[in-house]
């Protein structure tokens, strides 16, 4: 019965066992070590390939990344798919069989069904155990005879190791040679994302990032190595964008680049040695100054606020003394400022000067301002330089400056407007005119000062006074103050009197200013009536000039006259009458200038008091045939001129014309004599009066001699000259200049008196006149000029006080003849009732009076409450020590 099949298992023999164990150790280990060297090679080579990178380039992260990710790969993939391959993929006898195949493929076909025919199970019929351990013994002799290392896949191992020592060869001399670089590269290549920057062996101090730079200027880049930096480059190249690259030489341990202006950003990369080092430019305008003021602080004297100039102009002024303090508004903040030195100009040249004291300092930033301190001003104007650079590292333009120029606060100025440099005044007269006080910076006080001065000896004090008109206020430069001044009011008699306007400012102790004088003399009636009888002498000459020319304008229109109308028209008679009416035209102009002087006289004559009343009628009818003359009567002769030359006249017409003009021509000559003697009978009165005037005079300057005398007696009697004090020596002196006037006066006045009476042979005058002649007045008055001279003052004082009685007794004689001629009035007889002329005209001259005084009396009442709103001021009006 055939039997059951039963497994039958056949190792191999233990010598193929041994021989497929042995080539499976090696084969592990061989890929093992390849796996390992492998590994080390990427890691290595990544590194290496960082390290080399960063000498050419700063390797970015992402690239580091990737190039880590590779070398760990190696390690982390390759090995384990290596060893998957060759370690757990070679770990049976059948894997191993199939490897051995590829070498030996006869063997290993043998070798892997040896391996198969172990593990096949069948009965014992079928399957033989012992043919399968003869074919096992037979294949395990066959590759005993074998090598089968020459059977194991390509070896690397050996490469790979020498590769990897090389590398970590390498990687070693990097540390060695360049540690800090190799150190560098490490950690960036651990850390590809660290904020670890490439070491490089060229190293710069502090190099540029980003820079601004002027706006189409060129600009310079200077790049300074490190101490540290381990190569120095003996050149550095530069490049703007797609420009062409500039190259530099080191200079000691800078190198500077030159690039040309720009508009646009862009970046310039610089390559030196193996530094690569980019600087982003920025091209803007240069911070600018947008406003400029200064903040002036005058003087504490002046009492002026702070005050802000607007610098448009680059020049501030200010008084010295003063502080000012620049604030510029800048365009863009900025990051640092100074001024000066400041630099000393001349006021004449604007040159340089050395007597200035330089200042120079940082500015004061804030935002977009920047502020000097307070700067003084002194005597010499200065120029300040300013510099600056903003936040973004730009510069402002060169040569910004800013000019202070130093004033000085000079005396003030003051002027009196609308009077006359001269005048001549009764004392109850006012004259008004305008203070005009004006400083450069501010009026402290005006008003007006006066005092007199006799021109012939008195015994009273010469007028002193002064009056304040107005306190100007802060920064007040023109003070411009009406003034009024009246003798009465001030007690002011009869004397020279010099007035001046004063003012003052606000400089410490700086004496008063005053303005050009204005000299008014202050006349007593007598003195003014004889200046009134100079004034009408001067007028009627004036008057017979301008007749004697109007009778010569006459003549020739006369001769015009006889020429047909015909010969009128011809152009050189045209001309003949045109040059006559501009003559005409001209005898206007002065008769307006002379009626205008005639009635001033009227009124001043009206004033005085002292002239006859028949005088002042004559004077009057006079004065009103020169109205009449300048009003209507040489307007006619102009208008009958101009009609004649007409172009459109007819021959008859024009000699018409001219027969009219001589027409009137001749009523204007008539009424001119007719005026002309009305006037010169008028100034034969006023003459007549102004001896007794003169008589007064006379006899009132001999009393003044003794009343100075009187005063002196007690030091001046039994003394010489030189013994004498100053006080009295002056004394004699202007006593002894009184008498030598006086006496001048009085021959005059005798001579005047020959010359009245020779015209007039009145006898009162006669009798005078010869009385003086026999008195020899003037020899007498000669006598008290010597003994004056010799301080024989008694003698002098005698003399005088006789000299004056016998003028004042001639004054009273002919003071009654004057008298006498007054009350013989009109209509012809003395002792008749006046005409109806008379009365109007004594009338009209009463009214005329009245409104005179009246006006004076609200002059001096202007004057007077002038007086008291200022009475009350710190400086009011210096009391009057004269007697009024």
């Amino acid at each position: 019965m055939p039997s059951s099949p039963h497994p039958s298992r056949v190792e191999i023999p233990e010598s193929l066992r041994l021989q497929l164990a042995d080539f499976r150790r090696r084969l592990w280990r061989v890929k093992i070590l390849e796996a390992i060297a492998a590994g080390m090679i990427g890691l290595l080579v990544s590194f290496l390939l960082v390290y080399g990178l960063d000498r050419i380039w700063p390797t970015p992260g992402w690239a580091r990344l990737l190039i880590l990710a590779g070398g760990v790969s190696l390690f982390g993939v390759f090995a384990p798919y290596w060893l998957h391959r060759w370690v757990w993929g070679q770990r049976r006898e059948t894997q191993l069989a199939r490897l051995i195949a590829k070498r030996y493929p006869g063997l290993g076909d043998r070798l892997l069904g040896v391996i198969e025919l172990q593990d096949q199970a069948g009965s014992a019929d079928s399957l033989s155990p012992r043919l399968r351990e003869a074919a096992m013994e037979a294949v395990a002799a066959e590759t005993g005879r074998r090598k089968l290392d020459e059977a194991m896949p390509a070896q690397k191992h050996r490469r790979w190791a020498l590769a990897a020592m090389g590398l970590a060869l390498v990687c070693a001399s990097a540390f060695t040679l360049t540690p800090r670089a190799g150190i560098n590269a490490l950690q960036r290549w651990l850390m590809p994302f660290s904020s670890t920057e490439r070491y490089t062996f060229t190293k710069l101090e502090n190099p540029p990032i980003d820079i601004a730079v002027a706006y189409g200027e060129a600009f310079a880049v200077t790049l300074k190595l490190a101490k540290e930096s381990e190569q120095w480059p003996a050149t550095a190249g530069g490049r703007y964008g797609m420009q062409p690259g500039l190259s530099a030489k080191l200079d000691k341990d800078s190198y500077s680049f030159m690039f040309p202006g720009q508009q646009d950003p862009g970046t310039i990369v610089f390559h030196i040695g193996d530094l690569r080092h980019e600087v982003k430019v920025s091209p803007m305008s240069r911070p600018a100054t947008e406003s400029v003021r200064a903040l002036v602080t005058p003087p504490a004297y002046l009492g002026i606020p702070e005050r802000s100039v607007d610098l448009n102009t680059g020049v501030v002024s200010a008084v010295e003394g003063s502080k000012v303090r620049i604030e510029l508004g800048m365009s863009r903040a900025l990051a640092s400022g100074s001024y000066g030195p400041t630099r000393g100009l001349s006021t004449d040249d604007g040159k340089e000067v050395t007597d200035h004291t330089p200042l120079a300092g940082k500015l004061t930033l804030r935002d977009k301002t920047a502020n000097t301190p307070d700067l003084a001003v002194g005597e010499v104007p200065f120029e300040i330089p300013f510099s600056w650079v903003d936040q973004l590292g730009l510069a402002g333009e060169p040569g910004f400056r800013l000019r202070v120029d130093a004033l000085k606060d000079v005396p003030p100025t003051c002027y009196l407007q609308g009077v006359d440099r001269q005048k001549v005044m009764l004392p109850e007269e006012t004259i008004f005119f305008e203070v005009l006080a004006e400083d450069d910076f501010g009026v402290k006080t005006t008003g007006i000062e006066w005092s007199g001065e006799f021109t012939k000896p008195t015994t009273e004090a010469p007028a002193k006074g002064e009056e304040k008109l107005a306190d100007g206020a802060v920064e007040e430069r023109h003070l411009l103050k009406p003034a009024a001044f009246c003798p009465l009011v001030h007690g002011v008699t009869p004397q020279k009197i010099t007035l001046r306007g004063y003012t003052e400012d606000h400089f410490p102790d700086r004496a008063r200013v005053y303005s050009e004088a204005i000299v008014i003399y202050v006349m007593s009636r007598d003195e003014h009536a004889q200046m009134l009888k100079s004034q009408f002498d001067r007028q009627i000459t004036e008057f017979e000039d301008l007749a004697r020319r109007e009778q010569d304008l006459l003549d020739e229109n006369e001769r015009i006259e006889r020429l047909e109308g015909n010969e009128l028209q011809k152009e050189e008679n045209r001309k003949r009458l045109d040059d006559q009416k501009q003559k005409e035209d001209e005898t206007k102009r002065r008769m307006d200038d002379l009626t205008k002087k005639g009635e001033q006289l009227m009124k001043d004559a009206i004033r005085n008091g002292e002239v006859d009343k028949k005088t002042l009628q004559k004077m009057a009818e006079s004065l009103k045939s020169m109205q009449e003359l300048s009003q209507e009567d040489v307007p006619n002769v102009q208008e009958k001129l101009s009609d004649s030359q007409e172009q459109s006249n007819t021959p008859e017409k024009s000699k018409k014309d001219v027969e009219k003009a001589v027409e009137e021509q001749k009523k204007v000559v008539e009424k001119m004599k007719e005026a002309i003697e009305k006037a010169n009978d008028a100034n034969r009165r006023f003459e007549a009066g102004t001896f007794v005037n003169r008589l007064k005079k006379a006899a009132g300057e001999q009393n003044g001699i003794i009343g100075s005398l009187k005063e002196a007696f007690d030091q001046m009697l039994g003394k010489k000259n030189y013994q004498l004090d100053p006080t009295d020596v002056r004394r004699l002196k202007e006593n002894t200049r009184q008498q030598t006037d006086t006496a001048s006066d009085v021959r005059w006045l005798q001579e005047d008196l020959g010359h009245y009476f020779a015209r007039t042979q009145k006898e009162p005058f006669k009798a005078v006149y010869d009385e003086m002649r026999e008195a020899k007045i003037d020899t007498g008055l000669d006598d008290v000029r010597a003994a004056l001279a010799i301080n024989h003052t008694g003698e002098a004082a005698g003399l005088s006080k006789m000299w004056a009685d016998k003028l004042t007794e001639w004054a009273k004689k002919l003071e009654g003849e004057k008298d006498k001629d007054d009350g013989g009035g009109g209509g012809g007889g003395g002792g008749g009732s006046p005409s109806p002329e008379d009365e109007d005209f004594e009338f009209m001259l009463r009214v005329m009076k009245m409104v005179q005084q009246e006006q004076d009396l609200r002059s001096r009442t202007r004057v007077l409450e002038q007086l008291r709103r200022n009475v009350t001021a710190p400086k009011s009006v210096t009391p009057n020590t004269e007697k009024p």
